[in-house]
């Protein structure tokens, strides 16, 4: 397989979900599938044609080879993974009920949350072009945390742009301890991603131009505000610029920040202005809540960004 132009890097799990409309509590019937933001980023930017790599750690066992067989199936290169003898593939359940969904993960412990700066030291980083991260990976543990700050020291040195989506987990830390970590992540970024919502739980701001404050001029900083639409700040300074999001059928809302995440970054390493950047990103997020599942496969969409 020829050198990735993309490599993504974070933990993927099985998730096991009840027949639609069952509860966990009573379900005789589960589906499983595989999810996990980086890789989810991962599949989409190679439905829009780049070449993607993901790098991770599973452990040696069945749901392991589930993970790495269902990735691979979209086209990623998973030559990166490696595989744990000593730890388990982290699982996580999704409980369905009036109020939304919950979700009950068993990660603790996980062979990728053993992943250390080493793990980054057979990584393609002098030949990508971009890597990217989540704020999943530096909660996962105190090594992951510090393979987060290196992948983004060791990119930046080999000549690749970073990017950094925030993407805060309640059920991971808390907001007063992923404040820090995260902000920190995202000055060290050249491109971020980051909900209204979540700018606002972990870092009290309240506007996208607050946060923009908060992180500072040197990145390209893209709010996502729901579905009302996103704004896109440049480094450096200079104006904004607000494309609203697109209407859609709200099926599942799981695996949207991501498509929109790998639209955008698609656009961007193809030479695409802010404004057509956030179109591709609203109408892959849009294209993903239209089904279930974090990834949904969207190469059709290739041919169209080709036409247009």
């Amino acid at each position: 397989m020829s050198e990735p132009e993309v490599l993504c890097l974070g933990e993927s799990m099985v998730l096991v979900a009840p027949a639609p409309g069952e509860r966990l509590a009573t379900a005789r019937e589960a589906a499983i599938r595989v999810a996990g933001a980086e890789s989810t980023v991962a599949q989409y930017l190679t439905d829009l044609g780049h070449r993607t790599a993901w790098a991770s750690r599973v452990g040696a066992d069945p749901l392991g080879e589930q993970v790495l067989a269902a990735i691979a199936r979209s086209g990623v290169d998973v030559g990166h993974v490696e595989r744990d003898r000593s730890a388990p593939t982290g699982v996580y359940f999704k409980d369905p009920g009036p109020q939304g969904t919950r979700v009950h993960y068993y990660r603790t412990g996980s062979a990728a949350s053993k992943m250390s700066p080493a793990t980054l030291d057979s990584l393609p980083l002098s030949t990508v072009r971009l890597v990217h991260l989540s704020g999943v990976t530096p909660a996962l543990s105190e090594t992951c945390a510090a393979t987060a700050t290196a992948l983004f020291e060791r990119a930046r040195a080999a000549g690749a742009s970073c990017s950094f989506d925030v993407n805060y987990r309640a059920a991971l830390w808390s907001s007063e301890q992923a404040a820090g970590p995260l902000l920190a992540l995202a000055r060290r970024a050249d491109v971020v991603f980051v909900g209204l919502d979540e700018a606002q739980h972990v870092w009290g701001t309240e506007t996208a131009e607050q946060v923009r404050g908060l992180v500072g001029p040197g990145v390209r900083l893209v709010v996502k505000d729901a579905d009302v639409g996103a704004t896109h700040f440049p480094p450096g300074g200079g104006p904004a610029v607000f494309v609203p999001a697109n209407p859609a059928e709200v099926v599942e809302p799981v695996g949207a920040g991501d498509a929109f995440a790998a639209g955008y970054l698609s656009a961007w390493l193809r030479g695409a202005g802010p404004a057509d950047r956030l179109r591709l990103g609203h109408r892959l997020a849009a294209f993903a809540l239209g089904a279930v599942g974090d990834h949904v496969d969207a190469t059709v969409l290739r041919t169209a960004e080709a036409a247009r």
